[in-house]
């Protein structure tokens, strides 16, 4: 109840995260409100009462600025008994320092004179700094806290003390005649109707804020389910698409044919390789290895389409074409290649076998659209998929690292208006039969 509580079971890790950064930032600013608001009445009280008296007001200052500092110590989401003992005692110490005589005046004045001074306002400083850190049952529970200790002092102040003999009389008196103006200004009254009054506004300001505070944190988590969305877009896409589908309504969902780069990479001889590890050591090659393939597929803008036990597939110009796109897929696919060697000097470091993959690449026409009924994905199908997986299997036979059809190379030339860097290297092989394929295809290969 004092932390912002979860609505609707449990939270997410990303809501728990929003609730949890949210509750410290509002603790904070809590705690930094309410220093300020002290010092500031701390200055007032000076002014209102200069003499030596005002220190004990000070002093109950003092408590609520330690309390302050205390409830940010404990502050956590969720339900803390602490947190609320510490809120109640903040409740009990402003209330306390309001109605309790002042030992340190040299006047003494009737108990009831006390709540004719208005302080009952220092209660709201309470309130609205909840509305800052609190749940929205904490800032409504403040309020009904508030109205029952402010009652119950009122109670006990109007049970326990002595009226100041000759004071009702002697305003009667002046007063003769107005018997109603007579009331409200005798010294010995509690102004009941009064009280009631500060009680019921008090409340009605602690529900409204108490509302408020709860439709903030509902825009809050909604909030953290689009953050969640959108992390969730980052796992398969680069970070300028993630951002062009967070602007767009259903930008996905328009099945179109699109000219796009598709890329496979796969480890070579893998089962052989992998056939006496550990299936820890196993599961964590295939980590380090997707991990790395995947950050160059995002370095360059591409989309990551699907995991393929050993590899990968990558699309570039999904779901938006862009102007490079050919040449970010070659691009990724020689940084694969760098990758790939920078990782294999590692593991020969630590006496481990080395990694070696083989990586297709094919630029053409595809089809794009959402597929599946519940549960939907994202896809690129047609010729140019299963031919770009058929060149990444031509590097087994060719014994090389890299195949790119002649359709990706013309498409990078054509992008780049001329010769291109990332084409060095490259053997031209002409008629290569590649399965599925009913003609013979040019392709480039780098060894």
């Amino acid at each position: 109840m004092a932390g912002l509580d979860p609505a609707g079971g449990t939270p997410g890790k990303y809501t728990e995260a929003a609730l949890l950064r949210h509750k410290c930032e509002g603790m904070d600013l809590a705690v930094r409100a309410r220093w300020v608001a002290l010092a500031v009445i701390a200055v007032f009280l000076i002014f209102l009462t200069p003499s030596r008296e005002v220190l004990f007001y000070h002093g109950f200052l003092a408590l609520l600025a330690l309390n302050g500092w205390l409830l940010r110590r404990v502050a956590r989401v969720g339900q803390s008994r602490a947190e609320l003992a510490l809120i109640f005692a903040d409740l009990a110490i402003m209330t306390l320092g309001i109605v309790m005589p002042n030992p340190l005046s040299d006047e003494h004045l009737p108990l009831a004179m006390q709540y004719r001074h208005g302080n009952f306002l220092y209660l709201f400083v309470i309130l609205a700094a909840g509305t800052l850190a609190f749940s929205w049952r904490t800032v409504i529970g403040i309020g009904l806290w508030t109205a029952a200790i402010w009652t119950g002092a009122l109670i006990v102040a109007w049970w326990s003390s002595a009226p100041f003999p000759g004071l009702s009389q002697a305003a009667q008196t002046v007063f003769a005649g107005h018997s109603d103006l007579a009331a409200r200004l005798d010294p010995n009254a509690f102004q009941l109707r009064l009280r009631i009054q500060e009680v019921v506004v008090f409340l009605i300001v602690a529900v409204t804020l108490g509302v408020s505070a709860r439709r903030f944190k509902r825009l809050l988590i909604d909030n953290a389910a689009l953050e969640r969305e959108r992390a969730n877009l980052s796992r398969y896409f680069s970070p300028n698409v993630v951002e062009e589908l967070s602007q767009n309504d259903e930008p996905l969902k328009q099945v179109r044919r699109q000219d796009i780069a598709v890329l496979f990479v796969d480890i070579v001889g893998f089962t052989r390789f992998s056939a006496d590890l550990d299936p820890y050591e196993v599961i964590e090659v295939l980590r380090g290895f997707h991990a790395r393939m995947e950050a160059e597929v995002f370095r360059y803008d591409g989309t990551l389409d699907k995991y393929l036990g050993d590899g990968l597939m990558a699309t570039f110009g999904t779901p938006l074409s862009g102007e490079t796109d050919a040449t970010n897929a070659l691009d990724c696919a020689r940084a694969m290649v760098r990758v790939i060697d920078g990782w294999n000097q590692e593991r020969r470091q630590r006496g481990e076998a080395e990694i070696h993959a083989g990586i297709g690449v094919h630029f053409g026409t595809a089809v794009l659209g959402d597929i599946g009924a519940n549960r939907l994905e994202f896809a690129a199908i047609g010729t140019s998929v299963n031919v770009a997986s058929r060149l990444e299997a031509l590097t087994r036979p060719l014994s090389v690292r890299l195949v790119i059809s002649d359709a990706l190379r013309a498409q990078v030339l054509q992008e780049a208006g001329g010769a291109v860097t990332a084409l060095d290297g490259f053997t031209r092989r002409p008629d290569q039969s590649v399965r599925g394929i009913e003609e013979t295809m040019t392709i480039w290969t780098l060894g």
